[in-house]
């Protein structure tokens, strides 16, 4: 079912929403990459993490609390907490390209960090380093690629794992945009959850765990539901992580509100979801002058969240022997 955007919003594409470059790298034999978005001048930005196993770098410098007021890139990646080397790579290249804050005797670049576990997926030895960082910030400023799919990111995304990697489905990341008069708001989707997932303008089940015949759907909370007891050795390996982007201005404690409420569009897609066996993180991230509501714009927030999950699923390739959605139960 098409999302009804009415008569006053357009969609349109996720690169036109602000001034903000993103550069994707992956290792297609590895499966697993890094999404890069970066602003040169910097950029406002929360983070709501509300998953309770978090693959994360320098997060804490978006607390409302924290003395920055600006940051320069946001990566996404694989490779669970190894991956998180990538951003050393994106920092090298941002201090060499004279981006940062000045310190005097050089820029210090800040860059957030927000990474999923694909290590069960291709090459458990291969994950983003700072070589794939850089590559991927060079990219994003020298020639911008974002694609939905199986890039960047994405590239070793799944979902559905409850019960491990046999029966689960390729994903994807995916995007989804919007403009309502002056005002624009986008949402970037690694979708890498344990749950299943839905499509949530109509409640239909779009992805995640097959049954043990692959002829349909089994149900995440059957599975859970079949024994009360604590399970001791979960398979924690999961994260759904997001970039949403607006040019509405709005400075960080506002943000970190949006990022909370744009994790609506994760509850009404992902069920399970926000579990301690996932990691889900939302920033949100503000360049622009727009003026517009803070409730509007979090709510937007989580309807493209929720739309850019289906773009993830439906735009996700069959690839290390997983399925995807239009291969899944042929």
């Amino acid at each position: 079912m098409r999302f009804d955007l009415g008569d006053k919003m357009k969609e349109i594409p996720v690169t036109e929403v602000c001034s903000i470059e993103i550069g994707q790298v992956e290792d297609r034999d590895a499966g697993t990459g890094c999404t890069v978005f970066i602003s040169r001048d910097g950029m406002r930005t929360g983070v709501d993490v509300r998953g309770g196993a978090p693959a994360s770098r320098d997060s804490q410098q978006l607390n409302p609390l924290m003395t920055n007021e600006l940051i320069h890139a946001i990566v996404l990646g694989g490779g669970s907490a190894f991956g998180l080397a990538a951003s050393d790579g994106v920092m090298k290249y941002l201090e060499e390209a004279g981006i940062g804050f000045d310190v005097g005797v050089t820029k210090v670049p800040l860059v957030v960090q927000s990474d999923i576990f694909d290590l069960t997926v291709g090459d458990k030895n291969v994950r983003p380093d700072a070589r794939m960082g850089f590559e991927a910030a060079k990219t994003a400023m020298t020639a911008p690629n974002y694609k939905d799919g199986n890039y960047g990111a994405g590239c070793g995304a799944t979902v559905g794992k409850i019960k491990g990697m046999d029966t689960c489905m390729k994903t994807g990341i995916g995007s989804f945009a919007v403009a309502i008069g002056d005002l624009k708001i986008g949402a970037v989707v690694v979708l890498n959850a344990l749950g299943d997932v839905y499509d949530w303008k109509n409640g239909m089940k779009i992805a995640g765990l097959r049954s043990g015949d692959n002829t349909g759907f089994s149900d995440t909370m059957d599975v859970m539901r079949s024994g009360i007891l604590p399970k001791e050795n979960k398979f924690i390996e999961n994260t759904t992580i997001s970039v949403v982007m607006t040019n509405a201005h709005f400075a960080k404690t506002k943000l970190c509100k949006i990022a909370g409420m744009a994790h609506d569009g994760y509850a009404r897609s992902i069920h399970p979801v926000h579990s301690s066996a996932d990691g889900d993180t939302i920033y949100v991230v503000s360049l622009g002058d727009v003026k517009a509501d803070m409730d509007l714009v979090g709510s937007l927030a989580a309807e493209v969240v929720s739309e850019a999950i289906i773009r993830a699923v439906e735009t996700a390739e069959s690839a290390y022997g997983f399925p995807c959605r239009k291969d899944a139960f042929q």
